[in-house]
């Protein structure tokens, strides 16, 4: 017998079973061999204070000094183009992102070509170390006296005053279940009896090029296009470029689909000088998002001790801290310190009204 079940290894259900594990027994369940598999293991690993809907932007403030030692700087770019000017305001003023000269444009950017005639930028992007951050959090699950059990699929769940739930060749039982499971969290959901909330997961691609023309891209800022149709972003010596892509599909160990690929990656060549001479590598990771695009984080109406931690979407590594924070107190019937109106835009109430 544990105390808390948290089903899903992302960096929503690591962070969460750290959180909780200071005031209970927790038991982290996930179905692959390693922790991060999924989405978390293939996001774009940005932190931007100013990117999402308010609830999000409210989470990422509340985040912020806990990144501090994840951090490094990065800086964001966005590029406009003749006929653009209208999107291009809007994103500037969402991101809060002040305009530049096309040249300055061109000095953090050099490759940028002659069509590019708006930009902004800020320097308050940063690189998060993601694989860190996930194992600081289990490590503490760990430290806690929590479990932390990977390879182990959840095949059946039951409730009867306490939660059974089967995994591998075991049943565990616990009072409480944390719904972490990113893509799966509707499956999850149906499989304890709990009405599902419509989390859809969504496509994102990522392709790795060499380095532009050979240029050193390590301190070049992540840039994107108007209206986030592509971006690229510095890794490792070489540019990730991404089309931006949100296609509605069933959870699945995903991979990029080659014609959008393709199409995003023409839309970033329409924006540089130097063309993509090959590809070193490309995969795909699923983006789960509820019908309003903002994090599902609480207890459901209907049954309080099934806790959702879902929803997450692109966001999920920068609302992290706060995120598991807010849904550890709520779990646990702590005084939460983010504000009312985000804690009520975050419940999974807003979803069974009437």
């Amino acid at each position: 017998m544990t105390d808390i079940i948290v089903i899903g290894g992302g960096i929503a259900g690591v962070s969460a079973a750290a959180r909780l594990s200071a005031h209970a027994h927790v038991t982290l369940i996930e179905g692959e061999d390693a922790l991060g598999y999924h989405a978390s293991g293939r996001s774009a690993a940005l932190f931007e204070e100013n990117y999402g809907l308010p609830s999000v932007i409210a989470l990422n403030h509340a985040s912020a000094a806990y990144h501090q030692p994840y951090l490094s700087p990065r800086g964001f770019l966005l590029i406009g183009r003749d006929g653009e000017d209208e999107a291009f305001e809007k994103d500037a003023r969402t991101l809060k992102c002040p305009e530049i000269s096309v040249d300055e444009a061109r000095r953090h950017v050099p490759v940028l070509n002659e069509t590019i005639t708006r930009a902004a930028y800020h320097a308050d992007a940063f690189d998060i170390d993601t694989d860190r951050m996930i194992q600081d959090f289990a490590k503490t699950v760990r430290a806690n006296g929590g479990k932390v059990l990977t390879g182990n699929a959840v095949t059946a769940i039951s409730f009867d005053k306490t939660w059974s739930v089967r995994c591998g060749n075991e049943t565990l039982t616990a009072t409480t279940l944390v719904n972490a499971a990113g893509a799966w969290a509707d499956q999850v959901s149906v499989m304890a009896g709990i009405n599902p909330i419509g989390i859809t997961p969504l496509r994102r691609s990522m392709a790795r090029i060499p380095a532009p023309g050979g240029h050193d891209v390590s301190r070049w800022p992540i840039f994107f296009g108007v209206g986030e149709t592509w971006y690229a972003k510095p890794d490792a010596g070489a540019l990730l470029v991404s089309p931006a892509d949100e296609d509605p599909v069933e959870p699945h160990d995903a991979w990029a689909d080659n014609m959008v690929l393709a199409e995003g990656l023409d839309r970033y060549a329409n924006h540089v000088t130097e063309p993509i001479t090959r590809l070193t590598s490309s995969w795909a990771g699923l983006r789960s998002f509820a019908p309003d695009r903002t994090l599902v984080l609480g207890q459901d109406p209907e049954n309080a001790h099934f806790i959702w931690c879902a929803g997450q979407g692109g966001y999920g590594f920068q609302t992290a801290p706060a995120a598991s924070q807010l849904l550890a107190d709520l779990a646990l019937g702590h005084t939460p310190e983010i504000d009312a109106a985000t804690i009520q835009s975050l419940s999974p109430a807003r979803f069974h009204k009437g």
